[in-house]
């Protein structure tokens, strides 16, 4: 995921996109503004500024895996 400023030109336009500061990587566990647990991300999306999470740890039978827009991550989820 990007993390700079681009310009991107329209027909008659210009706008520019900033991307939030994040490192984020497949396998690391997060947590969410909307919960205290903790997740899994199994993918990311940076140009669509989404990411797939399942709870940590896993069920026995699994944990099913739903998408997160990255804005729902906390920035510092350092998880010990």
């Amino acid at each position: 995921m990007p993390n700079e400023t681009t310009v991107l030109i329209g027909q008659r336009c210009e706008q520019l996109e900033s991307r939030p500061l994040m490192s984020l990587h497949q396998g690391d566990c997060i947590r969410l503004h909307s919960n205290n647990g903790v997740f899994q991300v199994i993918g990311i999306d940076g140009d669509h500024d989404r990411c797939w999470v399942r709870q940590w740890p896993l069920e026995p039978k699994g944990s099913p895996v739903f998408e997160v827009p990255l804005d729902q991550i906390h920035s510092e989820s350092g998880i010990d």
